[in-house]
């Protein structure tokens, strides 16, 4: 015999197709194939009422979204008597088949084969068919066209021994394959195929791994996001599709075990389709499925406020325990966009210890350094971290989805064992047969990682129990990656800032005026945690998600302003006392409670272009920049050059348009074109405003009004474009008379520190960076900082602090960021650092103005009385009408609180994010509770 690897190889691979080929000896074409015209998403018992007509292979459907129903059948011949009878289906699109009025499974271009019968009965054998015009990944606009329609009879012997020599010729084949245990399969594999004998390949299979091998748990998952390159009306089917497939399967592979995280997925199926519900439930309560996560959906974690994060874990935990009697143990983000230092502690806070990602190994200057580690947050809270060695939430479990696990294992691990996803993902779809089959055979075969079937509570257990010592890292976690989705879609973040603090102040006020509404309340805090999933709130979805974001975004605006109502007192929403100006009189406000009028003790003088109260004295320029500052408590000069310098960038990323923001683009930056004309447009005592016009580019326009307030410590910059561009970027520059080798960001209940320079790697990696309400910086005994209403992107290199306003993305919405915005930011000089200067009030009171409604109170509901606390969020219980109180320390200190509370209590303690009750709390005389606290921690307290 003369031996030739490549021959041989291109000989196996022949084979192997030949082997595919039998698994189904016997097909019939559809003797019945008629289709509906297209309709909307309508339902099974709606479409048995259409008109059909024939229709054939070869025939298109469109447009993008729409959807066909088509009635498909066949007679059974006698021959194929208790055989399974498939349907052999392809379109290129996604689609679902249905029989007997039940959901069989899903349709797309890797899941071609559905099981009609187990065992077929000689006779008429139909079903219905859901066509969606659209992929996994959505639609390239081009028309779907049918090419297959036909009943398979199933060969399960044909289809063991194709998948067999199948992963045996992968394995050979591998370069990863130890040469001489390449050259054994390749020497055998040659003899089936002059034999066609199976127990050569049976054979094979008994050959075993050593001692030592690396250890893989598989486990199903279908990645499927809330909405991106589809609407959320399209998610629902993508869900029945997706678990109707997992289910079936389930009947078939007893061992597979299927992850499927996102509350509100499974809401979606409790409430429209309760057939698929009872079977999911089944299932979950088998342990087959298994709920991930502990979040309503998974959502951006950079972007919604800490107490945003809080509602995402409180509604879905209590939703697992309510519906499935589950409690998820994992928290589940492998796409999102980067992690905040405080996370760790919120998801040890709602009953989780352990944290699965992915999204990190995208980055593009530094590689995490571990698969398997501690992460530590900003509070010292841990939590069990596991990057899957794949690389990828959506493994297809071949050999060479199995070898990359163990080749881009990070070897300095002492934990030699990973977790592999494995499942079409993104747009769902999940395992198939074939990936199934591969994992069954892989077990301990030699050449691969030890592998088998479970749950990722499984692996993360073996991991415990082994008691290795694990590497920790500490802080946030940043991804070198997506920072244009800081930016992106600026109406989604000044919507989702707005409804926030609305749903804040509703519940705050309803708590104190005794009109709580529970219900409603729950509604809209579900509503708007939709609208934070990772690809709604940082701009990276297609128009149609957005024009439905637009429509939640004024339901939610409609509830909110329906709970607080209109009123003729001012009121004070946050945790800080306030001095305001409104109209012609100063408002004054303890925390939490309605404001009064009291005498001003400080008056705004305008001379030109120059405005000057108490704290600064501002020289503007008829150019619209900002020419000098001057702090006066201190003296100082807070610019070493013009501040409000307007500056365009080119920005066109080289792929991922929404996404990203090249590094090139820093070097593109160019001032926008000067104020043409300036008006003073008010000039009163207490307020001055002048306000610039100027011309941004042939299309696009910005009117700028500059404010100062009587006793105000910070200079306004309220800002109306007309922004119509291509792929450019808009950022206001502030150069500062401030050295400091770190900028600050406040983040979710917290803040980030990081680089002024590009010293490192890591460092260069943060040229454009997320923050909340303000960024700051500052040396030794002054500093600046910059507040904003709804902006999330910064950058500071050196002293030029900046904050990205505007982008003008093409893909995936042509239209993203067109037309009219609205925004403010301020810039607010301060002595001593940010934290003496209690920046985070600033920041607080800059984003919640008062509110004109009705409150009789002028004594606080809820205060801090004394320590470094702030109160975030005032509420009432789930369950019952206890008072809850969230707290977080924002500096880093430690001491002792004390929270005097405005209304009747008998006792107070501590709880978890769950409300779950931990630890009792001293009461003193007054109604004041005595709360110890530890640097950067988030409290909740419950009063009864």
């Amino acid at each position: 015999m003369i031996s030739h690897t490549e021959y041989a190889r291109a000989r196996l691979e022949q084979v192997s197709r030949r082997l595919h080929e039998r698994v189904y000896p016997e097909t019939r074409p559809a003797e019945e194939l008629v289709v509906s015209p297209p309709v909307g998403r309508i339902g099974l018992a709606g479409a048995e009422r259409l008109d059909f007509r024939p229709a054939r292979l070869g025939d298109r459907f469109g447009p993008a979204f729409a959807t066909y129903w088509f009635r498909v059948g066949a007679t059974v011949p006698e021959a194929w008597a208790g055989a399974r009878i498939d349907l052999l289906w392809q379109s290129a699109s996604e689609g679902t088949v249905w029989r007997d009025g039940r959901l069989v499974a899903g349709l797309n271009p890797h899941h071609g084969e559905v099981t009609l019968v187990d065992a077929a009965q000689p006779g008429w054998l139909g079903c219905w068919i859901e066509l969606a015009c659209n992929g996994l990944f959505g639609t390239s606009g081009a028309p779907v066209e049918l090419s297959r329609c036909e009943l398979g009879r199933f060969d399960p012997a044909a289809w063991r021994v194709a998948c067999d020599f199948e992963l045996l010729r992968c394995l050979e084949r591998h370069p990863a394959t130890e040469p001489s245990w390449s050259a054994v399969l390749r020497r055998e594999l040659e003899r089936f195929c002059d034999s066609g004998d199976p127990a050569i390949l049976e054979e094979l299979f008994e050959r075993r791994n050593a001692t030592h091998a690396p250890a893989l748990v598989a486990t199903g998952h279908a990645h499927l996001d809330t909405a991106w390159l589809w609407p959320l009306a399209e998610t629902f089917r993508k869900l029945q599709r997706t678990l109707g497939t997992a289910l079936r399967y389930m009947d078939e592979y007893p061992e597979y075990r299927f992850a499927f995280s996102q509350a509100q997925h499974y809401a979606w199926i409790a409430e429209r389709d309760a057939a698929l519900w009872a079977r999911l439930r089944a299932q979950v309560a088998a342990g087959r499925v298994v709920p991930v996560g502990g979040t309503w959906v998974e959502p951006d974690l950079i972007l919604p406020s800490g107490e945003s994060l809080v509602r995402q874990l409180l509604l879905g935990q209590r939703f697992f325990e309510r519906e499935l009697g589950v409690r998820c143990r994992e928290f589940w983000a492998p796409d999102a966009f980067g992690y905040p230092g405080q996370l760790p502690q919120l998801i040890r806070g709602a009953g989780m210890t352990r944290f699965l990602t992915q999204k990190l190994s995208w980055n593009r200057f530094t590689r995490p350094e571990h698969h398997t580690f501690i992460w530590q947050g900003d509070d010292g809270s841990e939590v069990l971290a596991h990057f899957p060695p794949a690389d990828t939430y959506s493994s297809a479990a071949d050999v060479d989805g199995l070898l990359r696990s163990v080749r881009d294992h990070r070897f300095a691990d002492p934990v030699y064992r990973g977790l592999l996803l494995f499942g079409h993902g993104d747009g769902g779809g999940g395992p198939t047969r074939g990936m199934l089959e591969t994992l069954r055979r892989a077990g301990d075969l030699q050449g691969l990682p030890r592998t088998r079937m479970g749950t990722p509570a499984e692996f993360f257990g073996e991991v415990e129990a082994a008691a290795d010592p694990l590497p920790v890292s500490v802080g946030e976690l940043y991804l070198e990656y997506h920072r244009g989705t800081y930016t992106s879609q600026a109406f989604v973040k000044r919507a989702n800032r707005e409804c926030e603090q609305g749903l804040h102040d509703a519940e705050f006020l309803g708590v104190a005026r005794g009109d709580y509404d529970r219900a409603e309340l729950g509604r809209l805090r579900r509503l708007l945690a939709l609208q934070q999933f990772h690809d709604i709130l940082p701009g990276s979805s297609i128009r149609a998600v957005y024009e439905d974001a637009e429509r939640d975004f004024a339901v939610l605006r409609t509830g909110i302003e329906a709970l607080i109502g209109d009123g003729p007192t001012p009121v004070n929403t946050t945790g800080f006392p306030r001095r305001e100006v409104a109209g012609d009189r100063i408002l004054a406000a303890a925390p939490y409670a309605a404001a009064s009028e009291v005498e001003a003790d400080d008056e705004v003088g305008i001379d030109g272009l120059t405005l000057e109260n108490r704290y600064l004295r501002a020289t503007l320029s008829p150019d619209g920049t900002l020419a000098r500052l001057v702090h006066r408590p201190s003296g100082r000069e807070v610019l070493a050059g013009r501040g409000n310098v307007l500056e365009l960038y080119d920005d066109d990323p080289v792929e991922f348009d929404a996404w990203d923001i090249d590094p090139y683009t820093l070097a593109t930056g160019r001032p926008a074109p000067a104020a043409e004309s300036w008006e003073l447009v008010t000039a009163t005592r207490l307020r001055a405003e002048i306000a610039f016009e100027r011309q941004l580019s042939d299309s696009s326009r910005m009117r700028q009004v500059v404010r100062l307030d009587a006793g105000a410590g910070r200079l306004e910059f309220r800002t109306v474009v007309d922004w119509h561009e291509r792929h450019k970027l808009l950022k206001a520059c502030f150069p500062l008379s401030v050295r400091a080798p770190m900028a600050t960001y406040e983040s979710a209940f917290g803040y980030a520190e990081r680089a002024t320079h590009y010293s490192t790697a890591a460092d260069r990696a943060r040229y454009e960076v997320p923050g909340h309400r303000f960024a700051d910086l500052s040396e030794h005994g002054f500093g600046v900082a910059l507040l904003t209403d709804c902006k999330y992107g910064y950058s500071c290199h050196g002293s030029a602090l900046r904050v990205s306003l505007l982008r003008a993305p093409k893909s995936p919405d042509p239209e993203a960021d067109m037309g009219r915005h609205e925004f403010a930011y301020a810039l607010h000089p301060h002595a001593g650092g940010w934290r003496e200067a209690w920046i985070v009030r600033e920041a607080a009171l800059f984003n919640a103005p008062l509110r004109w409604t009705r409150l009789d109170r002028t004594e606080p509901l809820a205060a801090v009385q004394q320590g470094e606390l702030v109160l975030d969020t005032i509420k009432l219980a789930e369950d019952s009408d206890e008072l809850v109180l969230r707290l977080y320390e924002p500096h880093g200190g430690r001491g002792t609180a004390r929270v005097r509370l405005g209304v009747p209590f008998r006792c107070a303690c501590r709880t978890n994010l769950l409300e779950e009750e931990r630890d009792g709390l001293a009461v003193e005389a007054g109604g004041v509770i005595v709360i110890p606290y530890a640097p950067h921690e988030v409290l909740t307290v419950k009063a009864s």
